[in-house]
């Protein structure tokens, strides 16, 4: 019991950048490239600001389509997005 509350306390203590991390685990040789991941999002409406490498995932600052503040994260091999932060 006491090792369920000790990671339910990690996880809430490392939210969104342990998740990308696990999910962003692909090897540098299977990597998109950054111009490939801009090029994705301004087809959807996106101006981005910066990509950069964080946490093993591209991470992206944005304004979204809806002109929305957005930090996120995506796979580099798949350049899916696998965590997302939204700035009211």
């Amino acid at each position: 019991m006491q090792k369920i509350i000790i990671a339910l306390g990690l996880a809430a203590a490392f939210g969104g950048t342990a998740l990308a991390s696990e999910k962003c685990n692909v090897a540098m040789a299977d990597w998109k490239p950054r111009e490939a991941l801009q090029t994705k999002l301004e087809g959807e409406g996106w101006k981005v600001r910066s990509i950069k490498t964080e946490d093993g995932c591209y991470e992206a600052y944005a304004i979204n389509a809806e002109g929305k503040k957005v930090e996120a994260y995506f796979d580099q091999q798949t350049l899916q997005s696998v965590d997302m932060k939204i700035e009211d």
